[in-house]
């Protein structure tokens, strides 16, 4: 039996994919999650084979998830599925741990195949993600958003998102002055001076939905 958790915002799209993967013969999905934080913490309690990621999950979004998930429960394959295509979202989630990314668009022809993949440990990308990271290899952007590291983007995220350095601690598991250390460290990258330029340059860059 292999066992799935779905962590996606969005109730109507954990119902489709719960609905998809059932009808498969001996899959089951035994978990769902409705942020990162709860994600993380049912994949450390129910231990599924395959966690099914939204990058733009709410509180810890789908490249810190993984990040955790896979240094907890490293037997725990992640497939991102999401509407983003970012060369260099790609990367942070490959780095995190992610051993698969799915855009929902090709959730109709790929689905499946993806799950079956990661459920026995092999990679998967469709034709079109793989094009995204070798043209990324070949043209080596770098662009101000590539300089930031994952963690500095997900401190961004919490920010935006109106959480208290001490709030983003909780959530990240690290020290009041390591938040502090990064956010100081992303707005000298981005050569930003307050906050409220921090939550534009998160909404402009998908880092949160407006």
């Amino acid at each position: 039996m292999t066992r799935i958790l779905i962590a996606d915002d969005h109730e109507v799209v954990r119902s489709g994919l719960r609905s998809i993967l059932e009808a498969q013969p001996r899959w089951e999905v035994v978990g769902e999650a409705a942020d990162g934080k709860e994600a993380i913490r049912k994949a450390i309690e129910l231990k599924p084979e395959v966690a099914v990621l939204d990058y733009a999950l709410p509180l810890v979004n789908g490249v810190e998830a993984t990040r955790q998930i896979r240094a907890r429960v490293p037997t725990v394959e992640v497939l991102i599925f999401t509407m983003h295509d970012n060369e260099k979202l790609i990367y942070d989630l490959l780095k995190a741990g992610a051993r698969g990314y799915l855009l929902k668009s090709d959730a109709k022809h790929s689905l499946i195949a993806a799950i079956e993949s990661l459920s026995v440990h092999r990679p998967f990308f469709t034709a079109k993600v793989s094009e995204t990271l070798l043209e990324s290899y070949l043209t080596k952007a770098g662009t101000a958003e590539n300089v930031l590291s994952s963690r500095e983007r997900g401190v961004i995220q919490l920010i935006a998102e109106g959480n208290s350095n001490k709030q983003i601690a909780n959530i990240l598991n690290i020290s009041v002055k390591t938040v502090e250390t990064h956010r100081a460290a992303a707005m000298r990258k981005l050569n930003l001076t307050s906050a409220a330029a921090l939550v534009r340059y998160a909404i402009r860059n998908k880092i949160i939905e407006a």
